[in-house]
């Protein structure tokens, strides 16, 4: 049995981890996550680790996009755009001396390495010696506001900047829908509350109903799209990318206080793959139950 919520409105798929991506009409989901999804990412040379944004922000004014799109990533190769326009190659290379020159910092480019190279995923040294002031810097959040609930992230998080064989934060997927994103734009009525600094893998459209976050019901739920499956797992808590400006987007901290006030700093929810297959702009979104 089967009940529609909605339509997949966007696809996004970022092929370097904190980048902007791209928006194609179909993708391909593999048990793993989305073909092509987060299969570079950049090490920290200084404090050690897999880093991104929250340390960079300066990294959501880049770009990146497949070249062979029906690539899994892992053996392809991606076109970077910088913020003044350039473009070079992952394979280029010169590629991370001219990201670290941006940055400022050291940095290297990396593909996915296998999972048992354990030490390459490990987290390298926090910036903050304090573990609350680290945590708020992260997350986005002020001294009077609640750090998120850790417990919805998985274990192997706490000691490793993503599971091991990914450059995924916590799950391979994250999903929104459109109605949240106008809840928010409603509730901020100054602040742009653009798509892109939420990051979704999938934005569901034409989903009915008084929720205003709407996706949060759907926790613990089989869904299926296209020809894929997957399993919406957890609520998404959201960290301080969400506040960052790049390209024409300003910079908002209201981002973070209205998420707070409005929907305990969540946005969105996390899920895994259930069962590979294509999935298209347009397909029906259906919970599923036994």
């Amino acid at each position: 049995m089967s009940i529609e919520v909605g339509r997949v409105k966007t696809l996004f798929r970022y092929p370097v981890k904190s980048m902007g991506g791209e928006t194609p009409d179909q993708i391909e989901l593999l048990p793993e996550g989305m073909a092509g999804d987060r299969s570079w990412a950049l090490r920290d040379e200084a404090l050690g680790g897999i880093t991104g944004a929250k340390r960079f922000p300066e990294l959501m004014g880049f770009s990146s996009r497949l070249l062979d799109p029906d690539s899994s990533g892992r053996e392809g190769v991606a076109e970077i755009t910088f913020p003044d326009g350039r473009r070079l190659l992952s394979s280029d290379p010169e590629v991370a001396k001219s990201i670290s020159d941006v940055l400022g910092e050291a940095v290297t480019l990396w593909p996915l390495v296998p999972a048992e190279q354990a030490d390459h995923y490990r987290r390298g040294a926090p910036v903050h010696e304090d573990m609350e002031t680290e945590l708020r810097s992260i997350f986005g959040r002020t001294p009077d506001e609640s750090l998120p609930d850790m417990s919805v992230f998985p274990p192997e998080v706490f000691e490793f900047a993503s599971p091991p064989g990914t450059y995924f934060d916590a799950f391979p997927l994250h999903v929104m829908t459109s109605a949240s994103l106008a809840t928010l734009q409603e509730r901020a009525p100054e602040t742009v509350m653009d798509i892109r600094r939420f990051r979704p893998n999938l934005l569901i459209g034409d989903v009915e109903g008084e929720s205003p976050f709407p996706e949060a019901a759907w926790c613990g739920q089989r869904v299926a799209l296209g020809e894929a499956e997957i399993e919406i797992v957890a609520e998404c808590p959201r960290c301080v990318m969400t506040t960052h400006g790049f390209a024409e987007i300003p910079k908002a901290p209201a981002v973070m206080r209205t998420l707070v006030r409005e929907n305990s700093g969540n946005l969105g929810v996390y899920a895994k793959p259930i069962r590979a297959g294509r999935i298209r702009v347009g397909d029906a979104v259906r919970l599923l139950s036994d």
